[in-house]
């Protein structure tokens, strides 16, 4: 009896045996795989909101816009606010003109240390004010597949009692090198005799930086420009 027992347990044996051999090699094959996920080389971006500044971040004026995101040198977070029209007790008034400002911030969240600042502003103004950041403008991108995150924002400046252009910037932030393109913006002004459209503005020039940096940050630049210069 002993031995017929034996005889039925051993393929019960192998079998049970192979079954734990082949979920083994099942799970060693899958570890790899997700090892191989390497995300300090990607760019991982997110928008975010005003609730979801850090609170030790300050900045001045109306919360805009933002992007949390991780490049390979960290992670970081860009912000942009505007003050509006007020009176800025900082700057000299021989007029009783108002003021606006706008910024953008940029820190490290590793250590909340400011990496660069954009603050640009009109004061003393006594006509209309124009002092804001273009809609969904902001932007973060890796156009040189760097592994390093430009930073892009774009706004609008003027003090002007008149239909004309308004002052237009992109800066872009790559690191801590700044890159500039400033111009006007583009407006309607009338029509031709035959119907057509007759537009003012939307020149614009390339900063040092821009000219000489790749080519595919002046083209991103451009077509920037072209989507928010008649905004």
């Amino acid at each position: 009896m002993k031995k017929t027992y034996f005889l039925y347990t051993l393929p019960l044996l192998l079998f049970l045996n192979c079954k734990n051999e082949k979920k083994d090699s099942i799970a060693e094959t899958k570890v790899p795989e997700t090892n191989q996920v390497k995300k300090t080389n990607s760019l991982v971006t997110t928008r975010i909101d005003s609730a979801q500044v850090p609170k030790t971040l300050k900045y001045k004026g109306n919360f805009k816009d933002g992007f949390r995101w991780k490049d390979k040198t960290g992670e970081y977070v860009v912000l942009t606010s505007e003050t509006g029209v007020y009176i800025n007790e900082n700057f000299s008034h021989e007029n009783d003109g108002s003021d606006a400002e706008v910024f953008a911030h940029c820190y490290s969240l590793e250590n909340n240390q400011q990496i660069w600042k954009v603050n640009d502003f009109i004061k003393d103004c006594m006509v209309d004010i124009d002092a804001a950041f273009k809609k969904n403008s902001l932007k973060v991108t890796d156009l040189d597949k760097n592994g390093i995150a430009e930073i892009w924002v774009m706004y609008e400046m003027a003090c002007k009692g008149d239909v004309s252009p308004s002052d237009l910037k992109i800066i872009m932030y790559e690191g801590k090198q700044k890159f500039a393109m400033r111009g006007e913006s583009k407006i309607r002004t009338g029509m031709e005799n035959h119907g057509k459209p007759v537009f003012e503005g939307g020149s614009y020039t390339f900063d040092k930086a821009f000219q000489q940096g790749p080519k595919a940050f002046r083209d991103y630049a451009e077509k920037l420009w072209n989507e928010h210069m008649a905004d």
